[in-house]
């Protein structure tokens, strides 16, 4: 049995510019962390060489073309050149609609499985892209390149849009030490709603294929925010990156009606009265997580979890997506 396994990521600054209807016109620029928490993809040889897919159902497929789950048909389609039947798993440690990239962390795990079975090796740059291949340019999904990059490098890393397509990244941090310093002063609190992130991320799509100037004019602050983010992180000034988020969701919510709710706003007051120097939502909106910046971790953790709320810790996952049992 071959286990791999995918971090989750935290989009920490400059999120949505990594979608190609904006870094085509204006490039892109973001920062962004993986964390400990991974979606897992098990792959077992079968003894009678039938296909056996398991996730939220099981599929027992005669051929590639049946298998309804998009993710697994279109990657086995393209990186199986596996005769004999396997058993594929998937299990996480988040559920997926939470903002926390599953589905590219799911992508690129399978991705890692099947090659290593195809005894072909992949730089995380090219598993990166072969990720975007499947869910972007095959499944035709609305979202960004972050998720994917993200998951294959590990880390905290700034990553580059290019144009042309193509990107670039840059670690912040190599130091272990470092890693856990960042992770003590972040906080991350579950909303308690789940939400299908191509709505609002068509809503954005379309307004910047169209060159909606305020739709453009938002995501260009929103990068200069990703460089500002970048900087307060690379000189440990996590109380300025705490005040910074504030303008950071401001601009978020201003891109879709969609984005918050009643729930989230009164948990975000509720983070902010309580000793949060800042805090926005994780991913594309509507649900998911809200990431806060914290002096004061202990009391504000203990206070989200007096009002029933769920606080999910963490720290910064230095590897990205790997083999962890053969």
């Amino acid at each position: 049995m071959i286990i791999v396994r995918s971090p989750l990521r935290l989009s920490l600054g400059g999120g949505g510019t990594d979608l190609e209807s904006y870094y085509g016109k204006k490039g892109g620029y973001l920062v962004a962390a993986a964390i400990n928490k991974y979606i897992y993809i098990a792959l077992h040889k079968t003894y009678n060489n039938n296909w056996i897919i398991k996730y939220s159902d099981t599929e027992n497929p005669k051929t590639f073309n049946e298998i309804k789950h998009p993710i697994f048909r279109e990657s086995l389609k393209t990186y199986s050149s596996f005769s004999e039947g396997l058993e594929l798993t998937s299990f996480a440690d988040i559920p997926s609609g939470t903002g926390l990239g599953s589905s590219s962390s799911f992508t690129t795990a399978l991705i890692k499985g099947l090659q290593f079975l195809n005894l072909e090796a992949m730089s995380p740059d090219q598993l990166a892209e072969a990720a975007c291949e499947i869910e972007i340019d095959t499944l035709k999904e609305p979202i960004g390149k972050q998720d994917q990059y993200i998951a294959a490098w590990g880390g905290i890393r700034e990553f580059f849009f290019n144009k042309d397509g193509s990107v670039e990244n840059n670690i912040i941090y190599k130091n272990v030490d470092d890693l856990i310093e960042v992770s003590n002063n972040f906080l991350l609190v579950y909303t308690g709603s789940t939400r299908k992130a191509s709505k609002i991320l068509v809503e954005q799509k379309n307004k910047s294929d169209h060159s909606d100037e305020v739709m453009l004019k938002n995501l260009d602050e929103v990068k200069n925010l990703g460089l500002k983010f970048c900087s307060f992180l690379k000189e440990k000034d996590f109380n300025s990156y705490g005040h910074l988020m504030q303008e950071h969701w401001s601009l978020k919510k201003e891109r879709s009606p969609n984005m918050t709710s009643k729930e989230i706003d009164d948990i975000f007051n509720l983070g902010i009265s309580n000793g949060a120097n800042g805090g926005k939502l994780v991913g594309a909106g509507g649900g998911g997580f809200i990431l806060f910046q914290t002096n004061q971790l202990n009391d504000l953790r203990r206070k989200f979890i007096s009002n029933g709320l769920k606080v999910v810790d963490f720290n910064v996952s230095a590897n990205g997506t790997e083999i962890i049992k053969v």
